[in-house]
């Protein structure tokens, strides 16, 4: 019940307690409209439910009133190309209503006609184990959320892809890099597939020295089948940015230029090589991880802030008893 039909009903009831004139005055509420609210409630058998608003839409509206050439354009428009907008729709149908001579819809009105005709929308199709032709629905992926802030290392790492050419030839950069302490790896290779992914996070995993909790990724293919199946076995979190938003993964885009700006465009040569390449940027990200200053750390390196991170935790000390009665049992 709205909470609009429990007003009008407690002002019947004040009715009932305290008389009509007392409750025109304290409302502001007209007598007719009154003795409708009652009438109303009399014919629900006393129901608050019925004192719930109506539908006020006229019952006759007009109804738009196009030639039949014109929606049977529309229909085959739409049957041919399903996910074509109404403002794209609008100029191929201007061409047919042209040669035809007919009055030609907007975008808006191509819209309504759309609606009108049931919406006209056509699904990707596929077959079932049992045989039957079922729509294909979109996968779903688990979206980064809005809210979310890394808060210590290892609670999300990002991952990105660099691609450049080099005398006609395709080269990609895999970067990884952990949010919070800014520590980053990278990684050169011939391939775009995601068994090329997967391996390099094979490596960030036993490289780097916190546990990971969450993976940021765009949507590309990279980041798909085997570098998700890989994620999955480790019960790692894989959350997608959204489609065209790479604002959404901040931290691995700054570091793509920053390692971009620093490296790669004084060795783009070396990229004809990938190992040799890979050799040399390793060098460099030695250095980037430890000894780099980074504004963001204030001006310490990923290692130096690590270990500052490190420090000031505190250690848990239950069953610190045990541990030590372990330690005496092995030494005698």
């Amino acid at each position: 019940m709205t909470d609009k039909a429990k007003q009008k009903f407690e002002i019947l009831v004040f009715w009932e307690k305290h008389g009509l004139p007392a409750t025109i005055d304290a409302f502001k509420v007209k007598r007719r409209t009154l003795f409708l609210w009652k009438k109303q409630l009399r014919e629900g058998h006393g129901k608050p439910t019925a004192l719930e608003e109506c539908s006020r839409v006229p019952r006759h509206r007009r109804i738009r009133a196009w030639p039949l050439e014109v929606l049977d354009e529309i229909k085959r428009l739409r049957m041919e190309h399903p996910n074509l907008g109404k403002a794209k729709l609008q100029i191929l149908l201007a061409r047919f209503c042209r040669r035809q001579s007919l009055p030609m819809p907007s975008a808006s009105t191509v819209g309504r006609l759309i609606a009108d005709l049931g919406g006209l929308r056509i699904f990707p199709q596929k077959v079932s184990h049992f045989g039957k032709v079922k729509k294909a629905n979109r996968r779903k992926v688990l979206r980064k959320p809005k809210d979310f802030k890394a808060t210590h290392p290892g609670h999300c790492v990002a991952l990105d892809t660099v691609e450049r050419f080099v005398h006609g030839c395709r080269r990609y950069v895999i970067t990884f890099e952990n949010l919070y302490s800014r520590f980053g790896f990278a990684w050169s290779t011939t391939s775009h597939a995601s068994k090329a992914a997967e391996e390099f996070f094979g490596f960030c995993h036993m490289v780097f020295p916190v546990p990971f909790e969450h993976v940021l990724t765009d949507n590309g293919s990279e980041f798909k089948k085997h570098f998700a199946q890989k994620l999955s076995e480790l019960h790692l979190t894989h959350y997608h940015t959204y489609p065209k938003t790479p604002k959404m993964n901040a931290h691995c885009e700054r570091f793509n230029r920053t390692i971009q700006e620093e490296f790669v465009d004084y060795h783009a040569h070396e990229l004809l090589e990938p190992q040799k390449f890979n050799v040399i940027l390793m060098e460099y990200l030695l250095w980037f991880n430890t000894e780099r200053p980074h504004f963001a750390l204030n001006l310490q390196s990923p290692l130096q802030f690590l270990l500052q991170w490190s420090s000031t935790q505190e250690e848990c000390n239950y069953g610190w008893t045990h541990t030590l009665t372990c330690f005496l049992k092995i030494h005698h």
